[in-house]
């Protein structure tokens, strides 16, 4: 036992002592959320004043750009430092080989430029992946028997998170799990002259079930039709498998690392920070949001307490920042 453990036994040592008053809770709280940790993913279509609920998730919307635009203002005024941008991919662009993904005139790009153009000072982020663009829902090329092409992918993802450096993004953040992609696309962002454009790396992504009602709000779920991505997103079982994700790409030039989904893993972010020592972000998923609404909804949790509640949890864990769909919600419960 290490010697702050050794106090001494009670009644010497009250624990509840130091509870027993706000002002000293609040001198020894160890962990503060704030506005500052918080990034909220949006989800953008096609069209104008176009504004469509996700079923599966209550109190998220798909938008087109002009109302994402009004949107990305009033996240800029609650102090929220980022947005994550998702683009709801209209079937027939989806193709074979997501030549969409790296359109220059893409739903993606032009949400970049006109975010930017609206908030210069809100961070954008942008998902580096396939699967939005692919006729089959998985997030790269397949072969003939349909494994996922890992060297053959990255060709396509690193024109993809070039065409977003390009519209202006300020953090390209490879979702797709691919071996190597993190230093092609670093390389390709140097040789191109975006050499401040940062890359959050989703080191650590789980083939997790929590998945699905994202894929329903990108429109996804029905192009994999019941497909899993089990041959390229790391096993649930498995955290020192994550180790070695982050710091391979890390190595590779990643600034940041993330861990996906959140609190089934709140492990792995302890473990990654604590080793790693590096910048370390974590994804409350589409599958933990819908279920602490549906608890919200029936009644069996408190909203306010419950959300604040979650995203603390991921700051005593170690996450430096938390990508979550609460994110304007515990904005505006924080300003109170």
């Amino acid at each position: 036992m290490s010697k702050s453990l050794h106090r001494g036994p009670y009644p010497h040592t009250r624990m509840r002592r130091m509870r027993s008053d706000d002002f000293s809770r609040r001198l020894m709280r160890e962990n503060v959320l704030t506005v500052n940790d918080l990034i909220y993913p949006m989800f953008v279509l096609e069209g104008k004043g176009k504004k469509e609920t996700v079923a599966s998730m209550p109190g998220v919307d798909r938008l087109s750009i002009d109302l994402l635009v009004e949107e990305a203002k009033h996240i800029a005024a609650l102090g929220i430092p980022a947005i994550a941008l998702f683009p709801v991919t209209p079937q027939s662009a989806k193709s074979e080989f997501a030549e969409e993904a790296y359109n220059p005139d893409g739903l993606a790009q032009r949400a970049v430029k006109a975010i930017k153009d609206a908030c210069p000072n809100l961070g954008v982020i942008t998902d580096v992946a396939l699967d939005p663009f692919t006729v089959h829902g998985q997030d790269g090329i397949l072969d003939a028997n349909g494994y996922v092409l890992n060297d053959r992918t990255i060709e396509t993802l690193v024109k993809q998170a070039a065409s977003h450096a390009d519209a202006g993004v300020d953090i390209v953040a490879p979702s797709d799990m691919m071996d190597g992609r993190i230093g092609a696309v670093r390389q390709a962002l140097e040789e191109n002259g975006h050499v401040n454009t940062k890359i959050m790396a989703y080191s650590a992504k789980y083939a997790s079930a929590y998945y699905g009602p994202f894929r329903d709000a990108v429109g996804s779920a029905g192009n994999i039709k019941g497909g899993d991505k089990f041959s390229y997103q790391m096993d649930p079982a498995n955290s020192n498998e994550a180790l070695h994700e982050c710091a391979l790409d890390l190595a590779e030039g990643a600034d940041m690392i993330m861990v996906k989904p959140g609190m089934p893993y709140l492990d792995v972010v302890r473990r990654v920070k604590d080793e790693l020592l590096a910048p370390t972000y974590v994804y409350q998923v589409s599958g933990e949001y819908a279920m602490h609404v549906a608890a919200f909804e029936n009644g069996w949790l408190n909203r306010e307490q419950v959300i604040l509640e979650s995203l603390i949890s991921f700051k005593r864990a170690g996450a430096d920042g938390i990508l979550s769909y609460f994110a304007k919600e515990a904005a505006e419960l924080l300003q109170k």
